[in-house]
């Protein structure tokens, strides 16, 4: 990159194997050298201990390990810690403040959203993804009119959560859970 407004990010390469960087996390700058092959999940949970973030079927078909970088989730077994080198990354410890939940927190716990509680981390941070996604316009495969704003429906809101599956079953108290944030927020 060329313009003085732009910073290059790059790691630094320790060794051919391992490299250093720096990304936030839950607003907090963490600088790290790991082997080049280190999940940013595996970074997550085995550096920073924040090990709400769960790995469950570390192929990126479950989203037990969905995190924000950016702005944006993702399935974080499936990333390389080193590729987020000054990126924004919120994972589920980051959601709450000290002595109140996030709404969708709350949300969870008012509609028992859980039964075991091992996806729901990742449901979490999905369904907070689900409702920005759609604040901001952003089409799934069921949105009907794409010049019209979307209008948050179950059926959008089962499409853009298929990607986090729960082998207990709570689907329908997660529904209900997301619809409470969106009836509060509109």
């Amino acid at each position: 990159m060329n313009s003085s407004n732009n910073v290059e990010r790059h790691p630094k390469t320790v060794n051919p194997d391992s490299s250093t960087f720096s990304l936030t996390v839950n607003r907090e700058r963490h600088t790290l050298t790991l082997d080049n092959r280190t999940t940013l999940l595996d970074a997550l949970r085995e550096q920073l201990k924040l090990t709400g973030t769960k790995k469950g079927c570390d192929h990126g078909q479950c989203g037990a390990c969905t995190v924000s970088v950016n702005g944006e989730r993702i399935n974080a077994c499936l990333s390389l810690a080193v590729m987020h080198e000054g990126d924004d990354i919120s994972t589920i410890e980051g959601a709450a403040e000290v002595g109140h939940l996030d709404p969708m927190q709350q949300a969870f716990v008012d509609h028992d959203a859980f039964q075991c509680g091992y996806c729901t981390p990742g449901q979490i941070c999905s369904a907070k993804a689900v409702l920005e996604e759609i604040q901001a316009g952003l089409p799934s495969h069921v949105t009907k009119d794409l010049n019209a704003p979307i209008e948050i429906s179950d059926a959008e809101i089962r499409e853009r959560m298929s990607g986090n599956l729960c082998r207990c079953g709570a689907y329908a108290n997660i529904l209900k859970a997301i619809n409470q944030v969106a009836e509060v927020r509109s």
